[in-house]
């Protein structure tokens, strides 16, 4: 069974006793009419944690499958007061969220609350207890901004925070020899990637629907995020409608994708475009300062069965001139991949996680371990065939290179690592400051048994 977190506010009267403080919901159609909703259990600044909300966060994460072992009640009361401190000082340093994207969330929430329980919607709303379906959707609405809201807080608190070589240095002698980390074995991975394409006369043909789109909706009124949902080959963006949020600052979708965003007015939509994942239009709804709020149809144009083979043939005979020594590996990528990532690099993949080309056996994306686990150090694979980001199929060859054995840190081969552990220790220090500091200036009370906590931060200000 499935649950919410209940960490909503709203119009609310809070009453305080010594013994017990208990919510009142003011309703919002008759204001003199109210109910006993829940025992409150905090205030933090503007919001409320309900005695409730911590029992939902236990059911919810038992329902994910989480551990509950040494976890206690009190340490979820603490997360939950952390969450609702930087919630407070996010509305208060003017941190703005898109209202569309968290509606667009609740849309994709609720079909799969339906889904995954099987209950009409009637039914769901009767199960939690809401007066009708706009209360259940105003009240996830909260939930999800209020987690957001917290969310962005944190990354602000730590978005400057960086460490010089001297601190990194600092930070690795203070470490006793023998309590050094140890890290796993090591490798580089390099693939060559040879994609299908599509006919000129496939392409002409998604860009002739997407101008159909375009002007349905320019010209008659159309629903643009009705489309999204029946026509756009990016499946993981139904759950919102197409929405995504651009940030100037903040560089998210391919760079071909933003610069056509970033040139047009609110309101307007876009002429068809490609990117290396297909054909897009997009619909600028909103733009607030340096965030953009825009929707995008994409469509694959189709690949024949005769691309498919062509680019299987392809593959094939890179394969055979490297394994004769006709070309190298590295040389064969930059010549013929069709991965604009790595083609540059020679073929290497850079790890996401430390941005170089070392990745940690232990620590390696399942799928990409699975495909490298049985070479041999700079072993050619069998052509692997797999389905991109997008559904569409592509052929790749792989091999692996610089294998290094686990190994107890080493300041100069494991630099990066180990300035990504001081990293992390000073922005737990930045963000365990500024909660000390907004702790004592905020306004908080801990209601009840709640006080006989022992909590890692002074909530109770003592």
């Amino acid at each position: 069974m499935f649950c919410l977190v209940s960490q909503f506010v709203s119009a609310q009267i809070i009453i305080e006793d010594e013994e017990e403080a208990q919510v009142v919901k003011t309703d919002s159609v008759d204001r003199t009419s109210s109910r006993k909703i829940d025992g409150v259990a905090a205030v933090v600044g503007d919001y409320i944690i309900l005695d409730s909300d911590i029992d939902n966060t236990i059911l919810q994460l038992k329902a994910q499958g989480a551990s509950m072992e040494g976890v206690t009640r009190c340490q979820l009361f603490g997360k939950l007061l952390e969450d609702k401190l930087y919630a407070h000082h996010a509305i208060q340093d003017s941190i703005v969220v898109s209202d569309a994207e968290i509606r667009s969330a609740v849309d994709y929430q609720l079909q799969q609350f339906l889904a995954q329980s099987g209950k009409t919607m009637e039914e769901l709303i009767a199960f939690y207890n809401k007066e009708d379906e706009k209360s259940f959707r105003d009240e996830m609405f909260e939930i999800n901004k209020s987690n957001k809201l917290a969310s962005e807080m944190q990354k602000k608190i730590i978005e400057e925070v960086e460490v010089t070589p001297e601190e990194v240095r600092q930070f690795f002698n203070k470490i006793p020899e023998d309590e050094r980390p140890t890290f796993g074995t090591e490798l580089k991975v390099a693939q060559i990637v040879i994609e299908p394409k599509a006919s000129p006369e496939n392409v002409q043909k998604a860009i002739d629907q997407l101008n159909q789109f375009r002007a349905d909706v320019l010209e008659n009124g159309a629903s643009f995020r009705s489309k999204v949902v029946l026509y756009t080959d990016d499946k993981e963006s139904i759950k919102t409608g197409g929405l995504y949020t651009l940030y100037r600052k903040k560089p998210r979708m391919v760079k071909e994708f933003r610069d056509v965003a970033f040139a047009m007015q609110e309101g307007e939509i876009s002429e068809p475009f490609e990117t290396e994942f297909g054909w897009h239009i997009i619909y600028l709804e909103k733009i607030r300062g340096q965030e953009y709020d825009v929707r995008h149809i994409l469509l694959i144009p189709e690949v024949s069965q005769e691309a498919v083979n062509e680019a299987k043939a392809k593959i094939e005979n890179i394969r055979e001139r490297i394994i004769a020594g006709d070309i190298s590996f590295e040389d064969a990528a930059r010549e013929s991949s069709d991965e604009k990532e790595t083609k540059s690099e020679g073929g290497y993949l850079i790890n996401p996680a430390t941005q170089d080309y070392n990745f940690e056996l232990t620590r390696m994306d399942p799928e990409l371990y699975g495909q490298i686990q049985d070479l041999e150090e700079d072993e050619v694979s069998l052509i692997v065939t797999e389905r991109g980001r997008t559904g569409n199929i592509k052929f790749k060859i792989m091999k692996v290179s610089d294998r290094v054995d686990e190994h107890v840190a080493d300041y100069s081969k494991d630099y990066l690592k180990i300035k990504e552990l001081a990293l992390n220790e000073k922005r737990f220090k930045v963000i365990e400051e500024w909660q000390d500091e907004k702790i004592m200036e905020t306004y908080i009370k801990i209601n009840g048994e709640h006080r006989d906590c022992e909590f890692s931060s002074n909530w109770l200000k003592k």
